[in-house]
């Protein structure tokens, strides 16, 4: 039935239930686990003041980088640690909910696991959480944990 089951972490612990989740429906369909953190650089303030360290201008986007592919990694290695067979773990940086919904486009995937509140901002509380905006724009189940 599922082939490909996207689980957008964030390194909460919703997104930790997601994961949980997931790896045990893996056993069922005998599927591939996508792992994706979606990193999102979008304070003034921090556009700011990499702008004006021009030796080195992508200072916050790298910080951030590094840190969404930390979260990647530590969810791959604890879906391999729960007994998952199949995973890959990937970074994206962009606005979380269409970033998401577009990855899952593109690896064609069968069905989205995420938790229902992550690590959210200002924006999320104003205009809705990831997983509600996901829930709306995927062209695929969307399970949310």
């Amino acid at each position: 039935m599922f082939k490909k089951i996207l689980i957008p972490m964030d390194g909460s612990e919703p997104s930790q239930k997601a994961l949980k989740t997931a790896v045990k429906m893996q056993e069922s369909f005998d599927c591939e686990l996508l792992i994706l953190t979606v990193f999102r650089h979008h304070s003034l303030l921090e556009t700011s003041i990499s702008m004006v360290r021009s030796e080195e201008p992508e200072v916050m986007d790298d910080i951030l980088r590094k840190h969404a592919s930390d979260v990647a990694e530590s969810a791959k290695k604890a879906a391999l640690d729960m007994g998952a067979k199949a995973v890959r773990a990937f970074v994206k940086n962009g606005p979380p909910a269409r970033t998401i919904v577009n990855f899952s486009k593109d690896k064609d995937v069968d069905l989205i696991v995420l938790g229902s509140r992550g690590h959210g901002d200002l924006e999320g509380f104003l205009l809705g959480s990831v997983s509600h905006k996901v829930t709306s724009l995927a062209n695929c189940p969307v399970m949310v944990v």
